[in-house]
């Protein structure tokens, strides 16, 4: 396996005024997919929607209604938040992501922006090769930013799929409010199946929050390279970047005490010294006091072991997949050497 030599030894938005209306939802629908589910949600279950929010936010509930009635329910949007790539096993996830192709076009995208990368390192202490990696695994450098339409897929996730209804119908509010503030066209508007849109891939809470004008066009537009550029970075230092910290490191493992630590999540709360108590060796020199968490991965030819740091932890809030992390952080390493030995 390519990348670090792992071991293989031994929104809660959602207050008053909607609660009600999920059950009328939830009645409808047997599961995180219906097979007998049509192309339109109930219409009062969108009037209701659209009258909290335009309430909530001073909008005129009518204009919210003809938007919301305009979205369309995608099966294959369901169908693919049942089967998300990340949920692959390691092994089989880092070939697709961290490639040659993906590798040569991410060296020639950072060739071709390097002034803008410095930019925003400097600006934001988020390194270029961070950054670019993030645009990398997310749209291949804006290649491929998406072929849904957000407002259907934002209304087909915030009506019609329950382990995750809360969460989008936060991101269907947040985009009625960004299309109105931007003055974009809500029915043209393309993103991916989960509703992220641009070069970035930023949810409507996010591009509303940490989306900027990186190109001083007096616009937040995420189809343009540079806003992309800043608000990537703008986004993992609103999540405390350490600049110049580590993100991660491959762990030697002895014994089965340190099995304890694993599961425990992606945020760091024990110390490098209870680590290394329990049998494990991070192959990156840390202070004993170093806050890391331990993760479990797997390599095709048996387990391996990762120390995640607190950047680690912060990459994981623009996905929350390991698998996803661990992608963004080797493609940039690699980005990095090849940089380096091009100079």
């Amino acid at each position: 396996m390519n990348g670090i030599n792992y071991s293989t030894h031994g929104t809660a938005v959602w207050r008053m005024g909607w609660r009600w209306v999920i059950p009328l939802v939830l009645v409808a629908l047997h599961g995180p997919v219906s097979a007998s589910i049509g192309t339109q949600t109930d219409p009062s279950v969108l009037n209701a929607f659209a009258e909290v929010v335009a309430e909530r936010h001073g909008l005129d509930d009518a204009s919210l209604r003809r938007i919301l009635q305009q979205g369309r329910v995608q099966p294959g949007i369901l169908r693919a938040m049942a089967q998300p790539a990340t949920a692959r096993p390691w092994y089989l996830y880092r070939p697709a992501v961290v490639d040659a192709r993906r590798i040569a076009a991410g060296a020639r995208f950072w060739q071709a922006h390097a002034g803008t990368l410095e930019r925003a390192a400097a600006a934001y202490g988020v390194p270029p090769e961070l950054i670019v990696a993030t645009l990398g695994v997310e749209t291949f450098y804006g290649r491929n930013t998406g072929g849904y339409r957000v407002l259907d897929a934002l209304v087909t996730l915030a009506f019609h799929y329950p382990p995750r209804a809360e969460l989008f119908r936060a991101e269907l509010e947040a985009f009625l409010l960004l299309v109105t503030e931007l003055g974009l066209d809500p029915f043209t508007i393309k993103g991916s199946f989960a509703g992220a849109m641009g070069i970035s891939q930023f949810l409507p809470s996010s591009y509303r929050q940490y989306a900027v004008d990186f190109n001083g066009d007096g616009r937040r537009d995420l189809w343009q390279v540079a806003d992309a550029i800043g608000s990537v970075a703008n986004y993992y230092r609103a999540f405390g970047w350490v600049t110049g910290g580590p993100v991660a490191a491959a762990a030697e493992v002895e014994g089965t005490e340190f099995r304890a630590l694993l599961g425990r999540g992606v945020k760091p709360d024990v110390t490098v010294a209870r680590l290394r108590a329990v049998g494990v060796t991070p192959d990156l020199p840390s202070a004993d006091d170093t806050l890391v968490t331990l993760l479990e991965i797997d390599t095709g030819a048996g387990p391996g072991y990762l120390a995640g740091f607190e950047n680690f932890y912060v990459i994981t809030r623009y996905n929350r997949s390991v698998n996803y992390a661990l992608s963004v952080h080797e493609l940039a390493r690699e980005l990095k050497r090849q940089r380096e030995a091009a100079r």
